[in-house]
């Protein structure tokens, strides 16, 4: 393709053959860098090749990892992506509407300030960006991911992210995160902090009219399900309850039927386009016209690599997270439990 060619959303949309709405979630996201002309966003096609060559490369990686969830056990059959998944790819840059994309961890931008790739979807991820960005006179430069907890581990272990969210469940141990980490994370030094802690469980219609109470009740007959993306932590809960409830996959209607978010989760069934999806008890307070029923209090941790060249990073980080007045914001959020917030979990 030619550096000179630009495209509109709407011929990136014929493109890719998808809708207008999801070239714009791109552009939001900051998969697809782009840049205003008048009122109108373009997007190069050197960036737009850039992007599908990411996204084969994602999607071979987030395969070879996401097949071993159909193991005995997730984490103790998950094993860190070949070397010939792991080609870097793309680049951070801000966009004109202050978007991010994909870049090398630690590239920088300008003498003083230093790029930090944060992935992850939690409202509390925007929080900790802020409060990055306004310490230690602008040294560092957040730029945000929005990719689910698998992906983001995968990320850190192509170099790509610099700060990784993660919250996924180990069925058979019943421990978050670290069985995973441990896994993928083979050979490097790295940190392991908590965030936070959070309810997760089952979006259904008000009232509840399946009568659910628990994960055995996802064998009941004519259930539509909502589902969230490979790689996110949610999708990884429910598989690995499905598995231990010995409940086929193929027996829940909708279980293809995906949503990128808790908020559209929460809204799909919402709206009745299903009668239970899986998420956290926050995102059902803010979309409202479902109940939710909590069954596991999961733990939301930050991983990050210790490198030298991390060190400020991560003073940076500890100290945030200990702060007061990151917790009072992060409190006022609502939904969350800082009993463990600020604590190392593992450094290996």
């Amino acid at each position: 393709m030619s550096q000179d060619v630009s495209y509109t959303a709407e011929e990136i949309a014929a493109l890719l053959k998808i809708s207008k709405l999801t070239v714009y979630d791109l552009i939001k996201k900051g998969l697809l860098p782009s840049y205003r002309v008048g009122k109108q966003m373009r997007v190069d096609a050197s960036d737009l090749e850039a992007y599908k060559q990411r996204s084969k490369t994602s999607a071979a990686a987030s395969a070879s990892a996401a097949a071993a969830l159909s193991a005995p056990s997730a984490a103790s059959a998950l094993s860190p992506p070949s070397s010939s998944d792991l080609t870097l790819s793309g680049h951070i840059s801000a966009n004109a509407a202050g978007s991010a994309a994909p870049a090398p961890a630690g590239h920088t931008s300008g003498a003083a300030a230093r790029s930090v790739v944060i992935t992850g979807q939690d409202m509390s991820l925007d929080l900790l960006a802020k409060h990055m960005e306004g310490q230690a006179s602008g040294s560092f430069r957040p730029l945000r991911s929005y990719v689910g907890s698998l992906d983001s581990l995968i990320s850190m272990y192509r170099g790509e992210s610099d700060i990784v969210s993660t919250h996924l469940l180990d069925g058979d141990t019943g421990e978050y995160n670290l069985p995973y980490v441990r896994r993928l994370l083979v050979g490097f030094p790295y940190l392991v902090v908590n965030l936070l802690s959070r309810n997760a469980g089952l979006y259904v219609a008000k009232g509840n009219p399946r009568g659910i109470r628990g994960w055995a009740d996802l064998e009941q007959p004519g259930l539509r399900l909502v589902n969230r993306e490979r790689g996110s932590g949610a999708r990884v809960l429910l598989d690995e309850q499905l598995r231990l409830h010995g409940i086929k996959p193929a027996q829940l209607a909708g279980y293809a039927y995906e949503q990128t978010n808790h908020w559209s989760v929460a809204a799909a069934v919402a709206s009745g386009g299903a009668d239970i999806g899986v998420g956290t008890e926050r995102a059902a307070s803010i979309v409202g016209g479902v109940d939710f029923i909590p069954l596991i209090k999961e733990r939301y941790d930050l991983v990050v690599m210790k490198k030298d060249d991390n060190q400020a990073m991560i003073d940076s980080l500890l100290n945030i997270l200990a702060s007061k007045p990151f917790k009072q914001e992060l409190q006022a959020l609502s939904g969350y439990d800082l009993s463990m917030t600020g604590n190392v979990l593992l450094e290996n």
